[in-house]
């Protein structure tokens, strides 16, 4: 345990009883305590990590690891977005189905997710062209619009993966948004 704290050289001294002991100035005990008070701060947070985690993989529906990067649409009167299929930003965030709400984290240990969004603000739900990366990789990609016209693209080099989450998300947004319309040729299914 002391080999974990900064006092390298303790001093030792002999007690009464014959037996070494460690012998402290009020500085260096004042050390000791702070720094065994932040190590017991810094467990009650991995604990709490560790609770958190364990609570959301029990009751998500789906969770997993997906590259994602997001585009919006453009606005009734802009011109149509740049061409940026080339441009590399995928980013990996860990992805949770939960409830009624799709939660977007930065990784598996953290406690707040970066972003979020409602099943009911999911007007489309579709499967994108696969990618072939520079490492010859080929990845399955699928796609979530919102109302808000956010479109989250999604990928995994698993395409059980993805068609998991196809589906899951086709049949969450059916109940959760209710009015489906028909869907089209390109395995996308429209909720307006």
């Amino acid at each position: 345990m002391l080999n974990l704290l900064s006092l390298r050289r303790l001093s030792w001294g002999s007690g009464s009883d014959g037996q070494e002991k460690v012998v402290l100035s009020a500085v260096e005990l004042a050390t000791l305590r702070s720094e065994i008070a932040d190590l017991e701060e810094r467990e009650a947070h991995l604990k709490a990590q560790l609770e958190h985690i364990d609570e959301l993989l029990r009751s998500a529906r789906l969770s997993g690891y997906l590259y994602i990067r997001t585009r919006w649409e453009a606005l009734p009167g802009e011109p149509p977005p740049i061409d940026d299929t080339d441009v590399d930003d995928w980013l990996p965030r860990f992805v949770v189905l939960h409830g009624k709400c799709i939660y977007f984290y930065l990784s598996s240990t953290d406690i707040s997710p970066q972003d979020s969004t409602l099943l009911s603000d999911i007007v489309e739900v579709g499967s994108l062209p696969s990618i072939t990366r520079e490492d010859e990789d080929v990845s399955y990609a699928f796609y979530i619009s919102t109302r808000q016209g956010l479109r989250y693209e999604c990928s995994s080099i698993s395409k059980i993966q993805v068609d998991s989450w196809l589906l899951a998300l086709q049949d969450d947004c059916k109940i959760g948004c209710g009015n489906e319309t028909s869907s089209s040729n390109n395995g996308s299914i429209n909720l307006k």
